[in-house]
């Protein structure tokens, strides 16, 4: 890839810049971790907190330069498309409400664009946006972490090939217990703007966990959910988001079979950490796959033995060892699978900037599984709303 004005020292990475992600800011880390694990993204620019003076500081922390560090995100974009040297690209790692402004900003300012979930906080948002992305003509991708794990790149790919059979059954579960008191409260920065409808959007735990719950399941089964009965509680009193969802699901038919399902969502399922999992059941066989062990992914054959599978073991396809990084028996997870989705958006960056179309990006979550996010978090709503009726997507 060959772009006017980039740095020979800088190689073929891409300059990116960053909106959100200052100082006590979980996310931000992370991200910068996963940018840069494979080496393809620098960070050289960024509108790191809504006020001017904690931009500053939270870019003096990371060894940003000053005359890059920006008071808002609209400065960022006017003076980095006046560059250059600008910035190729922006990860957008802020609350949820400033995902939609931020991303029309910088694809109408012509940069690529990378963007944690939800997309946006309502679907007519996502659904503008991605009139915006396809008119800007540049690459948008959604950062559903957790698809980039090399067991989760196996069981897709296992479901893909029919190894499975037909699909019956996909259950989701992902339960947490870190908002079982009004955290909101007591200072936690993470939990202010989750509880905050304003911030957060309609949703509460199913925007912030359900959403990855949702994609998993769909992302892994080849499937799409065509309607849904939710049951959202707040269990902490005053909480005004919900803390707790359950649900049972109705995929679109395929193969003249229509597979169902069930949702756990919980942040205050007291003693859990990190609790997703997802179990798929076909004709044929079975899987299961737990976050928290994520180097394994347990398989059965109907009338056969268990299996265990491993990352980077023996019986590992293609699609998972395209994603690994060392050998087996050494763990890997959050982190690098985040920074297998930042790893192959650079790909379809580098590929878009020289025409052509990157075989790896196919893997990637789209603007379309945006839309898919938030019309789940619409339909959970209004079911909940109409006593768990059945609620088309």
């Amino acid at each position: 890839m060959t772009i006017e004005g980039r740095d020979e020292k800088r190689g073929n990475r891409i300059r990116l810049g960053m909106v959100g992600g200052g100082q006590g800011a979980f996310i931000g880390g992370v991200h910068r971790i996963a940018s840069r694990i494979d080496d393809k993204f620098e960070l050289v620019a960024g509108a790191l907190s809504s006020t001017p003076e904690k931009a500053r500081a939270s870019a003096a922390e990371i060894g940003l330069d000053p005359t890059r560090s920006y008071a808002s995100y609209e400065d960022m974009a006017e003076a980095e498309a006046a560059r250059d040297d600008g910035i190729e690209a922006v990860a957008i790692v802020t609350p949820n409400h400033m995902h939609f402004p931020v991303a029309k900003t910088f694809l109408e300012a012509g940069f690529h664009v990378i963007c944690d979930k939800p997309m946006t906080t309502t679907l007519d948002e996502a659904k503008q946006l991605a009139e915006i992305a396809k008119r800007s003509g540049k690459v948008f991708v959604l950062t559903h972490n957790y698809t980039g794990y090399p067991m989760i790149r196996q069981a897709r790919a296992m479901v893909a090939a029919g190894e499975l059979g037909d699909i019956r059954l996909v259950n989701a579960t992902y339960i947490q217990g870190w908002l079982a008191t009004r955290a909101e409260d007591e200072g936690s920065k993470q939990a202010g703007w989750r509880v905050d409808p304003a911030k957060a959007g309609a949703g509460g735990a199913i925007g912030d966990i359900g959403t990855h719950a949702h994609n998993l399941a769909c992302y892994v089964s080849g499937l799409k959910v065509e309607s849904l009965a939710c049951d959202l509680d707040s269990f902490v009193e005053g909480r005004r988001l919900d803390d707790n969802a359950h649900m049972m699901l109705r995929f679109q038919p395929k193969k003249g079979v229509t597979a169902k399902g069930m949702l756990w969502a919980s942040q205050v399922a007291v003693g859990n950490e990190n609790g997703l999992s997802l179990k798929i059941y076909g004709t044929k066989a079975g899987l299961e796959w737990h976050q928290e062990e994520p180097n394994r992914l347990w398989f059965q054959r109907l009338g056969e033995p268990k299996q265990c599978l491993t990352r980077g073991g023996e019986g590992a396809w293609p699609e998972a060892t395209a994603v690994t990084r060392i050998p087996a028996g050494h763990p890997e997870g959050y982190l690098e699978g985040f920074a297998s989705i930042y790893s192959e958006a650079a790909d379809l960056i580098a590929a878009h900037e020289a025409g052509g179309e990157a075989q790896s990006g196919l893997a990637l979550p789209s603007i379309e599984d945006g839309i898919d996010g938030l019309a789940f978090i619409e339909a959970c709503v209004r079911s909940s709303k109409d006593n768990g009726a059945w609620t088309k997507l």
